[in-house]
């Protein structure tokens, strides 16, 4: 992560060009999330949720700031290794508030589409959450708020984008402090956005 927000640095001086922007609009995708843990003997599964929103991006030349607010669902499951076969013992299922603030750069031009890398913190709320009954876990000791950070890449065409982006939690989701159990979010997202403005 550190090598890729420095890099996008380096590239600066290289990508501005004078032509301040702004444009907005709408987003949505889907989420294959989980929630990671240290101790070995749990291990997580990646479940499939959706998100959508809005964006806005402000920019000069071919740099940009992005930032978003949109409706996330996330979670996962976690297994119990056992002699055989791993078994659930529970899942996460979250529905989230996301607001990242991205910084954006375009690495490659075309005529009508561009290549672009983008990363950036994101703060996260929840609005509802859940977790299956279990002895370890409970969902009062749930945060209810946390943040992280997220990178990827992604291609405009015409009105639209495409991207594929990682999001790390950088604190935990779940802290279970009798137990010395901690959890944190990890997100692979694939998102559609149509630029209204």
């Amino acid at each position: 992560m550190k090598k890729f927000i420095i890099s996008m640095f380096f590239l600066l001086p290289l990508v501005i060009t004078a032509q301040p922007f702004l444009t907005a609009g709408i987003k949505g995708g889907i989420n294959s999330s989980k929630v990671t843990f240290r101790k070995s003997e749990f291990t997580s599964e990646s479940i499939l949720k959706t998100h959508v929103g809005a964006f806005a991006r402000v920019g000069y030349g071919n740099v940009y700031l992005q930032p978003e607010l949109y409706f996330s669902a996330k979670g996962g499951e976690v297994l119990e290794k056992g002699p055989n076969i791993s078994e659930r013992i529970t899942r996460f299922d979250l529905n989230n508030v996301d607001v990242p603030l991205l910084l954006g750069i375009n690495i490659v031009n075309g005529e009508r589409s561009n290549l672009h890398i983008i990363a950036g913190p994101v703060f996260s709320f929840l609005a509802s959450k859940n977790i299956e009954d279990h002895d370890d876990f409970s969902k009062e000791y749930l945060k209810d708020h946390y943040y992280g950070y997220q990178y990827g890449v992604g291609i405009d065409f015409w009105n639209f984008f495409l991207d594929a982006r990682m999001e790390h939690g950088a604190n935990n989701l779940y802290s279970y402090p009798t137990e010395n159990l901690s959890g944190k979010n990890q997100t692979f997202m694939i998102t559609l956005g149509f630029k209204i403005l």
